[in-house]
């Protein structure tokens, strides 16, 4: 395996950051012992907080410990002459305000829409067929159509019904994303005036239930049953069930018969990109070249941001109110506020002073749901995969299907049950759900000419191993090379092609990234970890039991995903609060 650079990617990816990015992350200004605020962590929720802080006149500073800013929005050379975003990989979810508000495109942002999006090719070996049948979705409603008809004609005309069904929940939970959740603390111990305000914030709620009307039921089943239930009563046909119900599931340890699912696939189609709904794409550059325009736009109006800066922890005055920022060099960083784009657990349990959390919050915190069934296999090789359901073109340029989001193992939604069920046993799924993509269809500047960079987000993989068995290198190749063996079943081929890759478990994800249990949401998107209760009840609206002290990533409202929603509604909280000091 050596001789196929399969252990290359592990070795490098513990190598200091690369030259063709280093050059790009000298210090943006000087450390100053005092700023207005300090924001913990540059991933890209961080960023933008900052961003927003900086150009409302709030004086901010960014501290990260990596050596590249963006958190999981990066791109990193892991295999020389290979640019992968090492961890997220799609962009959709990213607010619309904020493209505008800081000017991404004006920083650099450059985006690559896909069409069409999702391909689902199946294997068939038993029907001995010459070509196995594929799914291939786009933005053609008709053509969609045409696809599904393959498997159901029935399917094929709900289709456009489900997707107007789904599109109308998706605008009205859009408001929901761009404020803070009704403030039930103020609402249940504040003065008159500050209930009178939390009131207010209710209105996102009631505009959602004027727009879902007379259908809230259905939809409110959409929210809480097992996706399978719901898609059993559009669709008839295993292979169009499957391919939706990834997004169901996809990060999340959760089977399509797990109640509640159906909240993690709005979570997925409530995005879009220039103006289309629901659309996906990739970046030009990778998932850092996002971070990198937001972090252009902060530093343009004044924003500091140091890389290879990590916070030891906070500093509380004697009062209990927050005044700043110890570093692991023993620096201190006066600030007015902090805001934390680290988890809660390692925000609360870690940085902070226990001392000054209510023990019942600390608990909370504690027992917070992170299990993660993610491993993310970073890939290169030397040509294009070659699908039996849809073989490469003579020359080898990419064709349509490539720039997709190529789902294997998906022709049934029990597959996926069994898959999370090995993962209950504490096993690597035997037949792993996998979504393949290939950037570099779309952006060859990720990869020497004629080679590509593949991303493979595959689950279900527990963060502890049964039988007393740990992620050692062994065990990552061993189930690295079961994904390699499922992928060549649908692309011959496969295995030969590979140049090098980079396995990241659950474990990796944690360690490298800062994911509690390698979880990409920072805790669970299950219905009691949402809204009103993200991170916990009465502190779901970015402010904790700390004075000055705020939380600004995933681990707050409206959650995981390249969205940048948390850190700009935790920016608009600590400037409201900033004014009335």
């Amino acid at each position: 395996m050596a001789a196929n650079g399969l252990g290359l990617g592990r070795a490098l990816a513990a190598s200091p950051c690369p030259p063709w990015r280093r050059a790009h992350w000298e210090a943006r200004g000087r450390l100053k012992p005092q700023y207005d605020a300090v924001v913990i962590g540059a991933g890209h929720n961080g960023l933008v907080a900052a961003a927003y802080l900086q150009r409302l006149g709030v004086n901010t500073a960014v501290f990260e410990r990596r050596p590249v800013t963006g958190g999981a929005a990066v791109t990193e050379e892991i295999i020389p002459g290979f640019k992968f975003s090492r961890a997220s990989y799609l962009l959709s979810l990213l607010r619309p305000q904020i493209y505008t508000d800081l000017e991404l495109k004006k920083h650099g942002l450059r985006l690559h829409l896909r069409n069409p999006y999702s391909f689902t090719p199946m294997l068939e070996e038993s029907m001995g067929s010459k070509v196995p049948r594929s799914l291939l979705l786009g933005t053609d409603m008709a053509e969609n159509q045409k696809q599904i008809a393959q498997f159901s004609r029935k399917d094929a005309q709900a289709f456009p019904k489900y997707e107007a069904f789904m599109n109308r929940l998706a605008l009205a939970i859009d408001p929901l994303l761009d404020a803070a959740p009704v403030d039930m603390e103020a609402f249940q111990r504040g003065s008159l005036w500050q209930r009178l305000q939390s009131l207010s914030t209710l209105k996102p709620l009631l505009q959602a239930g004027r727009i879902l009307g007379a259908q809230l039921p259905q939809y409110y089943q959409v929210l809480t049953a097992p996706i399978i239930k719901v898609l059993d009563q559009w669709f008839e046909s295993e292979p169009l069930k499957a391919t939706l119900a990834t997004d169901a599931v996809i990060g999340a340890m959760t089977s399509p018969h797990t109640p509640g699912s159906g909240y993690v696939l709005l979570h997925h189609v409530m995005g879009g990109l220039e103006g289309m709904q629901g659309a996906w794409g990739y970046v030009q550059g990778g998932m850092g070249a996002l971070s990198d325009a937001i972090t252009s736009s902060a530093t343009a109006h004044g924003a500091s941001i140091f890389t290879e800066k990590a916070v030891a922890k906070v500093l509380v005055s004697s009062e209990g109110r927050v005044q700043g920022v110890v570093l692991q060099d023993g620096s201190e960083v006066r600030s007015k506020v902090v805001l934390s784009n680290a988890s809660p657990q390692v925000t609360f349990l870690k940085l902070t002073p226990q001392e000054w959390l209510p023990k019942e919050f600390v608990e909370r915190i504690s027992g917070l749901d992170t299990k993660s069934p993610v491993t993310k296999i970073n890939v290169a090789v030397d040509r294009l995969p070659d699908f039996l359901a849809a073989p490469n073109a003579p020359g080898g340029q990419p064709l349509p299907h490539h720039q997709c989001s190529i789902h294997l193992n998906c022709e049934d939604t029990l597959l996926l049950h069994q898959a999370f069920e090995d993962a209950m046993d504490g096993l690597p799924s035997h037949r792993p759900m996998i979504e393949l993509c290939i950037p570099s269809s779309l952006d060859p500047t990720l990869a020497p000419p004629g080679c590509h960079v593949v991303s493979l987000f595959t689950q279900y993989t527990p963060y502890s191993l049964a039988r007393g068995k740990v992620w050692d290198e062994q065990e990552r190749n061993a189930y690295a090379d079961k994904v390699s063996d499922c992928i060549e079943a649908y692309a011959p081929g496969f295995k030969g092609s590979v140049v090098g890759r980079d396995i990241l478990t659950p474990p990796d994800l944690e360690r490298i990234f800062g994911l509690p249990g390698g979880n990409i949401f920072h805790c669970a998107m299950t219905l009691d970890q949402l809204y009103f209760a993200r991170p916990t009840p009465l502190h779901s609206g970015y402010r904790c039991p700390l004075q000055g002290l705020y939380l600004c990533g995933s681990g707050t409202h409206p959650g995981g995903g390249v969205m940048g929603a948390p850190g700009r509604n935790a920016a608009h909280v600590v400037f409201r609060d900033l004014k009335s000091m």
